[in-house]
């Protein structure tokens, strides 16, 4: 009887891996964030990193990996927000909510008719970078409206010229090479003729609940 089986094998894999690129990942875009930053904006790669995990890898991937780096961000770089009573308050599990919904939205744009393809990839980069943004500034708009300090809150035009963009712009360009990575040094192994979808069945979705 063998101990170490094939699944086995693919559940250690996509745990060292993931575990590596999460640590790897966190720590650039903390320790560097000059880098990658264009126009007042800075490239966000662990959110790109979540999506492309859950477009690649199916759902469970995008689930579970946005929800630990969404911790991980809590953890060291949580948001401040204004109270109602005006003092600075630390803000808890808004990393941990907005990359596992990033996760859950890039497993499920559309990834079967797709079939996962890379060009499409960045398309849904794009797509959920775009529904971060405007969730982002509506919620903050409407919680700096409430508490009385909007002063500092930029126009939707303004916003979208000088915030929207360069997210954009910064975020697809950070996927490429995180497309190659994913791809061809990532969690799940794509090598052979198999069909995208049947190896995430078999080690990429079900590879947590067996975890």
């Amino acid at each position: 009887m063998r101990i170490i089986t094939v699944k086995t094998k693919a559940r250690a894999r996509k745990i060292i891996v993931y575990a590596i690129y999460i640590i790897l990942l966190s720590s650039i875009q903390v320790s560097f964030p000059d880098s990658f930053s264009f126009a007042g904006q800075t490239a966000d790669l662990v959110f790109v990193f979540v999506v492309l995990s859950g477009y690649f890898n199916g759902f469970w991937d995008g689930a579970v990996v946005g929800f630990i780096c969404g911790m991980v961000r809590d953890a060291f770089s949580p948001p401040a927000i204004v109270g109602l009573d005006g003092d600075i308050r630390v803000t808890a599990f808004i990393g941990a909510f907005t990359l596992f919904a990033a996760g859950i939205i890039g497993a499920s744009f559309f990834t079967r008719r797709m079939h996962r393809n890379i060009p499409f990839s960045i398309v849904a980069v794009i797509f959920v970078t775009f529904c971060y943004k405007i969730a982002g500034y509506l919620l903050i708009y409407g919680w700096s409206t409430i508490s009385g300090n909007n002063a500092g809150i930029y126009d939707p035009f303004t916003a979208f010229v000088y915030s929207f963009l360069p997210q954009l712009l910064l975020n697809t360009v950070a996927s490429i090479p995180m497309i190659a990575l994913l791809r061809f040094l990532g969690p799940v192994s794509f090598k052979g003729n198999a069909n995208k979808d049947e190896i995430i069945e078999q080690d990429g979705d079900g590879t947590w609940l067996g975890i």
